[in-house]
């Protein structure tokens, strides 16, 4: 049994009906920990492709060598939606609003401000990669994208994830909205 000591209230956890839910200092710890990583994945492809860091993205094909973050994975989709992600392959506002979305995603989930927002975009942007990567090769339903959409909902619902390790109760503060959180 934990302790009460041992259990950090979050006021923005209160039920609809005024019952309290409690989540364990480690449960918290771990919400921010999942937050961080999955920001770090954003921002890391961010900054593979933006420089050609050699990972995924070669110097060559780096944007600020001329390359097109969405050409290589987008003009090689197959599959049901293959019209649709072959058409923006390449497209300058494709490009600009996939970079944009990676840094934002990676930002907001790496400080906790605004997390909601970085987490939701997230998750729709797991959702397109999951449409463009139909159908599936090794499971028919499951896959690493549809995992990543799971993973987003829980911190766009869970405002404790953004606080723990983040900064998340100041931007609760400060933010102009309650959606923004």
């Amino acid at each position: 049994m934990t302790a009460r000591s041992e259990i950090r209230v979050d006021p923005h956890l209160d039920g609809l009906v005024g019952e309290k839910h409690y989540l364990p200092t480690a449960g918290g710890y771990a919400l921010g920990v999942l937050r961080i990583a999955f920001g770090f994945t954003f921002l890391w492809a961010f900054l593979d492709k933006l420089f050609g860091l050699g990972f995924a993205t070669p110097a060559e094909r780096a944007v600020v060598n001329g390359g097109s973050p969405t050409t290589g994975y987008l003009s090689g989709v197959e599959g049901p939606f293959a019209g649709v992600f072959n058409a923006m392959a390449g497209g300058v506002v494709w490009d600009v609003l996939f970079m944009a979305g990676l840094l934002g995603i990676g930002v907001t989930l790496m400080l906790g401000a605004g997390a909601r927002v970085g987490a939701v975009a997230g998750a729709f942007m797991y959702l397109f990669m999951y449409l463009a990567a139909l159908p599936m090769v090794n499971n028919p339903v499951l896959d690493d994208h549809l995992s990543g959409v799971l993973v987003m909902v829980v911190i766009a619902t869970v405002p404790a994830s953004w606080s723990f390790l983040g900064l998340g109760e100041w931007w609760a503060r400060v933010s102009p909205s309650r959606f923004l959180r």
